[in-house]
Formats: structure tokens, C-alpha cells, sequence
């Protein structure tokens, strides 16, 4: 179900008060910069319907007791559309919130640049672009929630710019319009439900929970740790002793009575919230990222769920760590994977960049990050996530520069020799620690 409420209407349904910010000066002469016939009838017309000036209400408000910036789109006032008058509230507004570091909330509601002032309305897409870029620099989250319809180059700024995505359920999502689509297009494809699964959004919101999801994401985003997480068991109680063999070490990290990234994750954070998908068309279910509270400080997780990663979820990795980065929020990761996707799909999903770029993610953040070992540690897969100098390891995991029976296999030993093969490896939790892979103290 759809929301069509009016941008005052639906600021009162997510604030706790709300101030207008000041409206810049500036005003066109008759029929605007392109004297389209008819244009300043329509404004009057879509004055006189929604009482707004413009397509979008900006001010300051308090969400569950964060104070944010909110652009709020009327779509009622020409369907929402960027005109150049559009683009001076977001601007101002943008420039508000750097001035008194606050975070940014779009609520998008539009269908793209308005026709009647041609390549001029356009245009705002690049200056809007440029205000978002800029409150990225300066470490403010934007956390966008996408309303009923976000089409154009509204969603390909405000909405998909964003930080954090939030869709209404049933909205119509994406950068073509219902008008403007091929004939046999798929409507499906063009949803909050469809972006949500393609990775280019994080989650769905009923619009009667959306306040309380609102709060919770603003309150974390904008209350970082001072300092890194205790890397020290964030989880369940550590399994007891050490395995005797490399044989054992891998067993004990593969049996299904493990305890897996959820577990460790709920007994680590007070609450947490979710970020899903690489903004690249992709999804995986086998990497769970987000925001959690500890110890009343905000740290942000990357965690493999023991599954073969997927190039999504490198992606999705590294999109966490770069934000936690550039909002100054110590990361977590949990590593457990018995390698990165091998087949053929994940090969044409640009595996090899995505793990990449993770491992360059990792390399080059500033903000604390630290690694805990809880399964498998299958290869470079593993590796990726695993924090250099700040790693531990819990009793049943292993670590290995390739899966005992692979390096059988490719040492061309028989299958009876795995075993011993895995003890070769040195592949323990102890074995890592006298290698100084991984730290004990």
C-alpha cells in the first residue's frame, strides 16, 4: 500500500516537531526561464491545491529525539519535480546541515526535472549531486526514505545518493517513469520491493514503523564509539580447548552445531540494523552488514554466515566499511567462509574486482577495525575481511591458504592423505597465533 500524503502530512508522521527553514529568494518572470505557455498558471494551480511555493518543504526536526535536516517533496505541486527554485531550497538546506553538522533525511516523493524549464532543471541534478558529495566529505550521514513514486533524476540523486535507503512498501521505484518505459517493460521491475532484492536499497519500512526505524538509524549514525570494540569473544561462550590436529580444527569449524555469525551478532549488540546489497544489481544473503549498538557505543558489523561469499557481498562489505569510515564508526567483522563463490555466475559478477576492492577497503580505512575468526577461514575469500595485525580466533575455527582436500588434490596425494595434509597446513587456531596470523592477547 502506497503512501500519497502530502510532504507536511507525512512530516508530522516522522517528526517530533518540525521548523521550516528559510525560503531563498528567487523568482522567474512570466512563464518561467523558457516562457512555456502556460507555466505560471499551472504553479498557481498547484499552489492554490497543496498551499507550497515549491516541490519541496525543508527544515529541521526532531526524529525520536535526533534533530536532522528533512526535504520533504510535495507531489502534489507538479509532481514533485526539480525546477531550478527546487534546487536553491536543497541547496540552502544541504548547506544547513554542514553548518550545524547535522544529518540529512530526503523524503523523495518526485518524478523527475521539470519539462517546463528545460536543460535548466535538469541541471540541478548536478548541483544537487554536488551538495550531497559535499555533506559526504564533511562525515554527515543521508538517510533517504523513498515514497510513492521516487522516478528519475530524484532517485538517481537523493534517493540512490544515499547513505542508507529506505523504501515504502509498494512504491514505484526507479529511473524510468510509468510513461516513459518501453511498452512491454516489466512494472514489477520498477518497485520498492524489486530495488530492495536488485541490492540498490536497504529495506522495506511500513510507513507506521518508519519513525521508530528512522530514529534508530540517525541515532547510531550519528553517535560513533570513541573508541574500537573489545575484539575479545563478542559472542557466544568460546568453544572449550584447542583442536589436537589440523584434521580436527576443520571438522570442529565445519559442524553445523557451530555457532554461526547471527548468534554471535545477538549476543554482541543491544540492536543493530541492517544495510543490504552493492548498489551494483546484486544481493547476499551469506554477508550480513550494519549498524549495532555495544556497550552503548555504535560499531558497525560486516559478518559471512559460513556460506561461499558471493561478489555482492564483497561489495556490500566494502560499501559498510568505507561509510563506517567516513562517519568515524569502529567496524567488526566475522569471518567465516569456505571461500569466495567459484562458479560461473559469480566468475561474470566480477569476482576477482569485488574482492578486490574489499581488500582495499580494509587496507586503507582509518577508523578501528577488528577481526574475529568464528568458522571456516577458507583462502583469500577470508582473507579480504580479516583485519591486518587485529585478528583473533575463536577455538573451532582454522584458517588456510587452501582447503585440505584441494591442496591433496592438487599435490596429487590420495584422499586418505587429507588429513595429514590439513596438519601441513598449520591451519589451527594455535598454529595461527605461533605464525602470528592472528593475536592472543
Amino acid at each position: 500500500m502506497t503512501d500519497r500524503s502530502s510532504a507536511r502530512a507525512f512530516l508530522t508522521q516522522v517528526t517530533d516537531d518540525f521548523t521550516e527553514l528559510p525560503t531563498p529568494e528567487g523568482e522567474w518572470g512570466p512563464d518561467g526561464p523558457l516562457a512555456w505557455a502556460g507555466y505560471d498558471a499551472a504553479r498557481a494551480r498547484a499552489r492554490e491545491r497543496t498551499g507550497e511555493a515549491e516541490s519541496v518543504v525543508c527544515g529541521t526536526g526532531h526524529v525520536q529525539g535526533v534533530r536532522a535536516v528533512l526535504l520533504a517533496f510535495e507531489f502534489g505541486y507538479l509532481g514533485g519535480s526539480l525546477g531550478v527554485l527546487t534546487g536553491d531550497r536543497l541547496e540552502a538546506a544541504y548547506g544547513y546541515a554542514r553548518a550545524h553538522r547535522l544529518p540529512v533525511v530526503p523524503l523523495v516523493a518526485t518524478g523527475g526535472s521539470r519539462m517546463q524549464e528545460g536543460m535548466l532543471a535538469l541541471t540541478q541534478l548536478q548541483r544537487v549531486a554536488r551538495q550531497s558529495a559535499l555533506t559526504r566529505a564533511a562525515g554527515l550521514p543521508q538517510i533517504a526514505v523513498l515514497r510513492d513514486p521516487t522516478t528519475g533524476g530524484g532517485w538517481a540523486t537523493l534517493g540512490a545518493g544515499a547513505d542508507v535507503v529506505l523504501a515504502l512498501p509498494g512504491a514505484q521505484v526507479g529511473f524510468a517513469g510509468s510513461r516513459v518505459r518501453p511498452p512491454d517493460a516489466d512494472p514489477a521491475a520498477y518497485t520498492a520491493e524489486a530495488q530492495v532484492a536488485a541490492g540498490a536499497a536497504d529495506a522495506l519500512v511500513r510507513p507506521e514503523d518508519l519513525r521508530r526505524t528512522l530514529g534508530r538509524w540517525l541515532r547510531l549514525l550519528t553517535s560513533p564509539a570513541a573508541e574500537a570494540p573489545l575484539p575479545r569473544h563478542p559472542g557466544p561462550p568460546p568453544a572449550p580447548g584447542l583442536p589436537r590436529t589440523g584434521w580436527e580444527a576443520v571438522q570442529r569449524a565445519r559442524s553445523p552445531r557451530r555457532p554461526r555469525a547471527d548468534r554471535y551478532l545477538d549476543a554482541c549488540f543491544t540492536h543493530r540494523v541492517a544495510i543490504s546489497g552493492d548498489r551494483c544489481g546484486g544481493t547476499d544473503p551469506g554477508m550480513l552488514c550494519g549498524f549495532g549498538e555495544h556497550a552503548g557505543r555504535t560499531v558497525a558489523y560486516a559478518a559471512q554466515t559460513g556460506t561461499a561469499t558471493r561478489p555482492a557481498g564483497y561489495r556490500t562489505a566494502a560499501r559498510l566499511i568505507r561509510l563506517a569510515d567516513r562517519l568515524g564508526i569502529p567496524v567488526l567483522t566475522l569471518v567465516d567462509t569456505p571461500g569466495a563463490a567459484n562458479d560461473a555466475e559469480a566468475e561474470r559478477q566480477g569476482a576477482g574486482a569485488a574482492i578486490a576492492d574489499l581488500f582495499d577497503a580494509v587496507a586503507t580505512v582509518r577508523t578501528p577495525i577488528t577481526t574475529l575468526l568464528i568458522g571456516e577461514g577458507g583462502s583469500g575469500g577470508a582473507l579480504a575481511l580479516a583485519a591486518p595485525g587485529a585478528t583473533w580466533a575463536a577455538p573451532d575455527s582454522y584458517f588456510s591458504v587452501i582447503a585440505p582436500e584441494s591442496a591433496a588434490a592438487i599435490l596429487k596425494r590420495p584422499p586418505e592423505e587429507t588429513a595429514a595434509t590439513a596438519d601441513h597446513l598449520r591451519l589451527r587456531p594455535q598454529d595461527l597465533a605461533e605464525l602470528g596470523v592472528i593475536r592472543t592477547d
